[in-house]
């Protein structure tokens, strides 16, 4: 009897001082890697090249700068996450949170740090040659990241439209075939 008193205290106890877990995609709140929770693509992280092996590989890279607990970051994470799925044989896609990034005043044109500008996110597209192709800060529109990595790479850039719509979740439903399609198809 006094052990089940004691128990029921301790549950008690637990759930009167433990606070559930919130994330916020508005806000400036930390809430784990912004890829799985707003991307639903928890693979973009740690990126699987690096920006000199990209270009000792002569292979377009796509880097973006973000920050985990920024808001704007959350918001551009799925414009990421379909750059990964409509590219990824393509291009070398290099996910870099600022926190990470060298603080060395020696970079050079190999190092991801070079061409940071200071602000988040920001994409940078850069082709098999080392030449910048889009430099830009804030919510880059997916057509106009497409159109640098079509001219980077020299293929036709997919015909596909990124609206997102929701986040975290699964989004389709099944064809009369028995197939998946992304609905509104």
């Amino acid at each position: 009897m006094i052990l089940l008193r004691i128990f029921s205290s301790l549950l008690l106890l637990f759930f009167v001082f433990v606070n559930p877990a919130y994330s916020a995609r508005d806000t400036n709140s930390y809430d784990g890697n912004i890829y799985p929770i707003y991307a639903g693509n928890g693979s973009l992280v740690p990126p699987p090249s690096t920006l000199s092996e990209s270009l000792r590989n002569e292979r377009t890279s796509v880097l973006v700068f973000y920050l985990d607990d920024s808001s704007t970051s959350k918001q551009f994470a799925p414009v990421v996450s379909g750059i990964k799925l409509l590219w990824s044989s393509s291009v070398d896609l290099i996910p870099l949170s600022i926190d990470e990034l060298d603080n060395n005043d020696q970079k050079t044109f190999k190092d991801p740090g070079f061409y940071w500008h200071g602000n988040i996110p920001q994409t940078v597209i850069i082709d098999g040659k080392g030449n910048v192709l889009l430099d830009e800060e804030g919510q880059v529109s997916f057509d106009e990241i497409n159109n640098a990595i079509s001219k980077g790479t020299g293929l036709n850039k997919p015909d596909f439209d990124l609206t997102v719509k929701s986040f975290n979740e699964y989004n389709s439903e099944p064809s009369k075939d028995g197939y998946t399609k992304p609905r509104g198809s």
